[in-house]
């Protein structure tokens, strides 16, 4: 009896861990997202945050984790979540880009998110952009993106 109770929690619980795995966007590095557009050309979300940023882990956790907006990023597009203070070397599309500072510190920002994330010289967050599969911007957020708004974005809808 006790062997099929044991079961009968392994089961359930591997299957929660499905069902939670299922509600996750399939996150790329720019690294990986170099290769997979060499591979096989798709559009792309870039989402830009930071730790102290509290519009961006409600984004992240609220909207990318709804099942409509999982499963459309990972049908149709690349996902690349950045946190715009990290200080890791990026390599992408044969560049090298750096975070000047050797610190994670707020405010100093790298230089990844100050090229593709700033509006008028200046960074915001959340900020998040979708680009074409030729890396063309075709619209940018420089603010929380409520769910509504994201998928009528995501389905490149006017």
């Amino acid at each position: 009896m006790i062997r099929y109770i044991g079961t009968i929690i392994f089961f359930l619980l591997n299957l929660s861990a499905f069902a939670q795995q299922q509600n996750t966007v399939n996150w790329l590095s720019f690294e990986q997202l170099s290769d997979s557009l060499a591979t096989k050309p798709k559009k792309v979300l870039l989402f830009f945050h930071t730790d102290w940023c509290a519009y961006c882990r409600k984004m992240q956790k609220v909207i990318f984790t709804d099942p409509d907006v999982v499963n459309e990023l990972n049908s149709n597009y690349y996902a690349v979540q950045f946190d715009a203070e990290t200080v890791d070397t990026i390599h992408f599309d044969g560049q090298v880009v750096v975070n000047e500072s050797s610190k994670k510190r707020t405010g100093q920002y790298h230089n990844m998110a100050k090229l593709l994330a700033a509006r008028d010289g200046k960074l915001s967050f959340p900020t998040t952009l979708i680009l074409a599969s030729d890396f063309n911007v075709e619209q940018r957020f420089f603010q929380y993106v409520d769910r509504k708004k994201l998928m009528k974005a995501l389905k490149n809808k006017p």
